[in-house]
């Protein structure tokens, strides 16, 4: 279920899904005939090419299905996990898994499938299979060095090949089809029926093929997500009014000495300005990564309210649209810059002696409010900062 915990499917349900949908798809591979070593071989011996035009089917639309995820915002292909490559033990263990494959008949999928319908020569695959596990597992380190050589890393074809992920894509699903259409003129000449390919699954081929490279061409000439979201923002900041969202440097300071367990001070500089001044107890949260789904619970929120300040006006309000965009919180953005914060309540200048009632009051309040803010930030520095979640890419395969 990977990248779809825990934002689109919770925890609790996550094992409870994955069940339900493990046993919907050993019933598939049941129901198509996966658990016979008869039409499984005949790949090998080109009179059934099942195996093929399944496998094929399910990478290409695997394929496709996580671009069109990842394009409209609702996967996250940073989190998905690639299995390294270790080249030599890559090529030897699939020599051996295909030798046994022709030989016994069954993959490791299929064998558990065949067994799980009482199938003796599928048990007696799966039992092989433990005992190969078993004497890999105690002969590790006999075959460390060939199992460990050539380690490529989590390499991706398109990457190796030099091409985008759309055009490795659409090379995938025009390989996949005339696979198809070859096979089974093979097929009919090896079982000996007539090749001439029917209109029916000629139409059901080109229509198969059309809507791939339709779905394909939305996902290359449409922009995503990101794109769409940052161009309303760019519009948004050139024509929008943002007073009613900016509060004063004052009011903040106020919130901050009064409030601060109720507020979020979000600091949308880089890292390298935050760290040489901040306002206190503010969070660095770059404008460049507020769409990280890490920073969730602190943008979807509402017990708390969020104030976003930068030294540019406009990156300050494009992070108060974002987050309206990312989340449900009471968003504000702060009316200054930090440099200007900081030079109202850390570098006080004393009213002059003609100096009025106002200005005498403004000066006081700012002189305590900066009393306080150091007092608290003391007291409170080895407290708890906001809880970030924290993404991980969830490893496995098949």
């Amino acid at each position: 279920m990977g990248p779809l915990v825990p934002f689109m499917i919770s925890n609790e349900f996550n094992l409870i899904i994955a069940l339900i949908a493990g046993i919907g798809f050993g019933f598939v591979l049941e129901q198509a005939g996966f658990s016979s070593t008869k039409k499984l071989v005949g790949l090998f011996y080109g009179y059934d090419f099942t195996v093929l035009k399944v496998f094929f089917t399910a990478g290409v639309t695997a394929m496709i299905g996580v671009l069109w995820l990842a394009h409209w915002g609702l996967l996250d292909l940073s989190l998905i996990y690639i299995n390294p490559t270790f080249l030599w033990s890559a090529l030897l263990g699939g020599a051996i898994m295909g030798i046994g494959f022709i030989i016994g008949g069954f993959c490791p999928g299929t064998s558990i499938c065949a067994a799980s319908i009482g199938k003796l020569d599928g048990l007696a695959f799966v039992f092989g299979g433990g005992l190969g596990v078993i004497f890999f597992a105690e002969g590790y380190p006999l075959v460390k060095n060939i199992y460990l050589s050539e380690a490529w890393g989590g390499v991706l074809m398109n990457e190796m090949l030099g091409m985008s992920k759309i055009m490795f894509a659409v090379l995938l699903t025009v390989v996949a089809f005339i696979a198809f259409y070859l096979t089974g003129l093979l097929e009919n000449r090896v079982n000996r029926v007539p090749t001439a390919v029917n209109k029916r699954k000629r139409a059901i081929y080109a229509s198969a093929i059309g809507f791939a490279l339709l779905l394909l061409a939305v996902i290359a000439f449409f922009p995503d997500s990101k794109n769409r979201m940052e161009a309303r923002i760019n519009k948004t900041v050139i024509q929008k009014d943002f007073t009613s969202a900016s509060v004063p440097a004052d009011q903040l300071a106020s919130d901050i000495v009064n409030n601060y367990y109720r507020i979020n001070i979000i600091d949308v500089r880089d890292t390298a300005a935050f760290r040489a001044y901040h306002l206190p107890f503010a969070i660095n949260i770059p404008y460049e990564i507020m769409a990280d789904r890490r920073w969730g619970k602190i943008l979807d929120q509402k017990h708390k309210v969020n104030y976003f300040y930068a030294d540019d006006k406009q990156i300050a309000a494009k992070a108060y649209l974002l987050a309206g965009y990312l989340g449900n919180a009471e968003n504000y953005i702060l009316n200054g810059s930090a440099v200007n914060f900081h030079k109202l309540f850390s570098n006080l200048t004393p009213p002059g002696v003609e100096a009025n009632k106002s200005e005498i009051d403004t000066y006081n309040f700012r002189q305590k409010s900066a009393t306080e803010m150091k007092i608290l930030v003391d007291a409170l520095k080895n407290s708890s900062e906001p809880v970030i979640a924290k993404t991980t890419k969830i490893k496995g395969g098949c």
